[in-house]
């Protein structure tokens, strides 16, 4: 099968196209054609530090974890699909496991669910990753009706699916935005858009909740913004962050009992550890999907497996709006 192949890592790391064995299929596993795969931040890194990251897989590596596509062979003792269902999943692009910028991938049965059948394969290759972490981390902070929740960074990869699923749980949904058309975005998926550039944490506590503070704060922005979650948060509040590597003063959350819920969703797949969450996770995210509560937002540039260093290259410019898609 064709694979675009890391040789080595670095700054100027470059994916060469290559022809590999085209993977068999193993018990609980299922051969799948990709259709489409997306980009992620972490893979970006993974190029760029290697085994700086202990995920890294070693050179000559196949990076990508998301993927969505059709399954043309199924493992023994698997349970659920059969040959020509359409499946996505996310499953594969670090430690020992390779990942999805080829034509074929074998993908653990516990790492996938069936695509939602009014998505298109680029829509589904989207989700895995992003939906699963908005997911979990909406969930473990208890979102539901009649609460008001904030994401930061509402129109990102992760912030534009939170938006949406805080909103199917019932939520009452606002979200910061630094530019007109991270604003305008954030208001078409159906949250209050705030412009954090021209109003202060204060400011926008005062306006949206009476000074009390948000019932959750999803942080998808993390790091040093952290601290403008703790500001934001009522007292008792629940946040969630899925950016966390930094040293932090914790005092503004003590002296607030909020409750801090790191959310990192590739513990499954390094570990092995609980993967058929995975595949329930995804299974709501299909039916939410379904229901006609969510739906992704794809970068307006398009790019094939060969073109798989340019679209990295565009994630990483800044300048893209919701998830960079390869098609196969």
């Amino acid at each position: 099968m064709k694979a675009m192949i890391i040789q080595s890592y670095g700054e100027d790391a470059v994916f060469e196209s290559a022809d590999v064995e085209t993977p068999s299929v193993k018990p609980r596993h299922v051969l799948v054609k990709i259709a489409a795969s997306s980009v992620n931040t972490v893979d970006t890194m993974i190029r760029k530090m290697g085994k700086d990251l202990p995920l890294s897989p070693d050179t000559p590596a196949i990076l990508g974890m998301d993927f969505a596509g059709t399954v043309e062979a199924v493992g023994d003792d698997v349970d659920g699909y059969q040959v020509g269902d359409e499946v996505y999943g996310c499953a594969g692009g670090l430690a020992d496991l390779p990942g999805t910028l080829a034509e074929y991938i074998v993908a653990d049965a516990d790492l996938i669910a069936p695509k939602a059948k009014n998505l298109s394969m680029a829509q589904a290759a989207a989700l895995p990753l992003v939906a699963i972490t908005a997911y979990e981390g909406l969930k473990r902070a208890g979102t539901g009706p009649n609460q008001k929740v904030l994401v930061h960074g509402g129109s990102g990869g992760v912030g534009h699916v939170a938006i949406q699923l805080a909103k199917h749980f019932g939520a009452d949904v606002y979200s910061t935005g630094g530019g007109d058309k991270q604003l305008a975005l954030i208001e078409k998926l159906g949250a209050t858009a705030i412009n954090y550039k021209s109003e202060s944490v204060q400011q926008y506590v005062e306006k949206h909740t009476g000074g009390d503070g948000f019932d959750v704060v999803f942080d998808s922005v993390g790091g040093a913004n952290l601290t403008k979650s703790f500001e934001a948060a009522r007292l008792n509040g629940q946040i969630a962050t899925t950016v966390s590597m930094i040293e932090l003063d914790l005092t503004p959350a003590h002296f607030k009992g909020l409750s801090l819920h790191v959310v990192f969703m590739l513990i499954p797949m390094l570990h092995n550890y609980r993967r058929s969450d995975h595949a329930e996770i995804l299974a709501d995210v299909t039916r939410i999907a379904e229901a006609g509560d969510l739906t992704p937002v794809l970068d307006e540039e398009k790019f094939s497996l060969n073109d798989a260093g340019a679209a990295h290259a565009r994630l990483e410019s800044g300048k893209g709006m919701g998830k960079v898609v390869i098609e196969n």
